[in-house]
């Protein structure tokens, strides 16, 4: 890896959004976050692909992955990594009661191959149709990538773009990310405490924030503040959010 690479800016971020507990609500909730990020990156004019998704078949999400390209993208969105925990009634829910599930976040770095060099062998790469939800648009060519870094163990995985080579260079740079972030926490000593950091168990009572619908109310537990008008929010309007954890920063 670079020395440099801790005073380097990334170009750019990838969001991983994955259901916790909570069955349905979950990823449900995993699809509210994704629609929230997406729509405050483009807010702010910056560029934002989807990588690769796994629907629930009970709705919403159980995997999202997000490319975000903008320099400044990884300082503004670093804090959001953790597990996100809402409190509300489904629609589905007759008797009223609210249900309390969980999505975690992971925010990673992406930077220019150069960065790390990772070799052929060590990779286990196969392919296979993209297609969308409930089969639809299923294409018929093998464009969907799956790279395995045999070493690590990691598993990465890109379906959105149309060709298989787009896709191969994708699933490599989210590769790249996830074994210079492993580097990094491996070089601090605190791998397993970092991932705890990052994502948790993904239990309940593991979480960074919590969005209770039913006091309109979002709270954030390590800075302890809180804001109302969860809709807007989720919406899109992540400002609040932002400055908060800036002030709380300097």
């Amino acid at each position: 890896m670079n020395k440099d690479l801790q005073n380097t800016p990334p170009e750019s971020i990838i969001l991983e959004i994955r259901a916790g507990a909570g069955g349905k609500e979950a990823s449900l909730f995993a699809s509210d976050l994704a629609t929230m990020y997406t729509k405050y990156a483009q807010k702010q004019g910056w560029k934002t692909t989807l990588v690769s998704s796994s629907p629930s078949d009970l709705g919403g999400y159980k995997e999202i992955i997000i490319e975000v390209a903008n320099p400044e993208a990884y300082q503004t969105l670093i804090q959001e990594s953790g597990v996100h925990r809402v409190q509300r009634v489904p629609t589905t829910e007759k008797a009223g009661r609210i249900h309390t599930s969980t999505a975690s976040v992971a925010v990673l770095p992406m930077y220019p191959a150069q960065t790390l060099e990772i070799k052929p062998q060590d990779l286990e790469i196969t392919f296979s149709r993209a297609g969308g939800p409930g089969g639809q648009n299923v294409n018929k060519v093998e464009t969907a990538v799956r790279i395995l870094h045999k070493p690590s163990g990691i598993i990465v995985q890109s379906q959105s773009e149309r060709s298989q080579q787009r896709n191969r260079e994708r699933a490599m740079d989210i590769l790249r990310a996830k074994l210079i972030e492993a580097q990094k926490e491996k070089e601090t000593g605190s791998l397993a405490k970092v991932r705890r950091e990052q994502i948790g168990t993904q239990d309940r009572s593991e979480k960074i924030r919590t969005y209770n619908f039913l006091q309109d109310r979002i709270t954030d537990h390590r800075i302890k503040k809180s804001w109302h008008n969860i809709e807007k929010i989720l919406d899109g309007n992540l400002d609040p959010i932002v400055k908060a954890f800036k002030k709380h920063s300097q």
